[in-house]
């Protein structure tokens, strides 16, 4: 367990760039939001929000996210927040390592022991084995090597293509670059969501013995080739037995007691196969052990977890108190684990 506190050049230098960064428009919308959420006046709302990022380490959404308004001091303090994620991740993920989560191509070339399905690099001069193995699956999903939040994420389906020369040249491109199988996922997450695999976010983070989870979010899609927010998904909070905390939610203010498609009811959603999910991430952080502090996306299949991504920048996934009633976060976990 590492008991080093995050430096204070490196905050100073975040906020600097951030203080930057600030959209007073987009701001005061985020604060009308909230009081119209929480029935609280705008003004005090903005005032407050502007404290906090400034002093306190919370970003603005997570401010909205995380219903910062209703909370009182000591339980906004157990909340994890976005800009502390991001000193972690700049302080405990080694940029010389960085690029094999940024390219999905050398993720895949890396973690392939754990992708646990069938991909391929679209090259020039290989439209017939794309022409192969699309026809052999049905159905294929490609990827843009660089993208994040679902963005440069396709699904085909081969009895679509007419022409597979077409087809490959379209591909090369538009650089869709890998495809891969189909995950098939547990029935458990096809009841929520049949049409989208439906990811599990497993924030953990490795001291270079011990692979600590901190916090585990259940997401489901609508459908859609990625169940990312872009694509209307929400997730709901996982407690340490894979067990659903209460109804989904978004960051864009929609709450979900049951799935809007299926009906299935968000808060007896268990997740299946908690131990193997847990010994599997566990495998998979110290593949590239000098990356400490990431968030892995897998998919529980029939067979046990297989991995999708991981994020070095691993992003925050809390619970929120106006949707579950729960009102505090896991930041004690991070504490505890990363001595920060």
């Amino acid at each position: 367990m590492s008991n080093q506190r995050l430096g204070l050049s490196t905050r100073l230098r975040y906020l600097a760039a951030r203080a930057q960064r600030i959209d007073v428009g987009s701001v005061i919308e985020r604060a009308k939001e909230t009081s119209a959420a929480h029935n609280k006046r705008t003004p005090a709302v903005v005032v407050d929000m502007l404290w906090q990022a400034g002093f306190k380490n919370v970003g603005f959404q997570d401010y909205v996210d995380y219903d910062f308004a209703i909370l009182t001091r000591a339980e906004r303090a157990t909340y994890m927040t976005h800009p502390v994620s991001n000193q972690l991740s700049q302080k405990y993920d080694d940029p010389a390592y960085r690029h094999i989560f940024h390219d999905k191509l050398e993720f895949d070339r890396v973690f392939a022991e754990y992708l646990r399905r069938e991909w391929l690099v679209v090259e020039p001069g290989n439209a017939d084995a794309v022409q192969e193995l699309t026809q052999r699956l049905g159905t294929i999903v490609t990827k843009e090597p660089i993208g994040q939040a679902g963005t440069g994420v396709h699904r085909y389906h081969a009895a679509d293509v007419t022409d597979w020369a077409d087809f490959h040249a379209g591909l090369l491109s538009r650089g869709e670059l890998l495809i891969e199988e189909v995950i098939n996922q547990h029935a458990d997450l096809a009841a929520v969501c049949p049409g989208t695999v439906n990811t599990t976010r497993v924030t953990a983070f490795f001291d270079g013995t011990k692979t600590h989870i901190l916090a585990i979010a259940q997401k489901f899609g609508r459908g859609e080739v990625s169940d990312q927010m872009t694509f209307g998904g929400f997730y709901t909070m996982l407690d340490e037995r894979g067990r659903s905390r209460g109804p989904g939610y978004d960051s864009h203010s929609h709450v979900h007691e049951f799935h809007p498609d299926s009906g299935a009811r968000i808060a007896d959603f268990q997740l299946p196969m908690i131990d193997e999910v847990i010994a599997f991430v566990d495998q998979v952080a110290r593949v590239i052990p000098q990356v400490q502090y990431v968030g892995w996306d897998i998919v529980v299949t029939p067979e046990g977890p297989v991995l999708v991504e991981g994020n070095w920048g691993a992003g925050v996934y809390e619970n929120k108190p106006s949707a579950t009633g729960i009102r505090t976060g896991n930041k004690g976990r991070y504490r505890s684990a990363i001595g920060f």
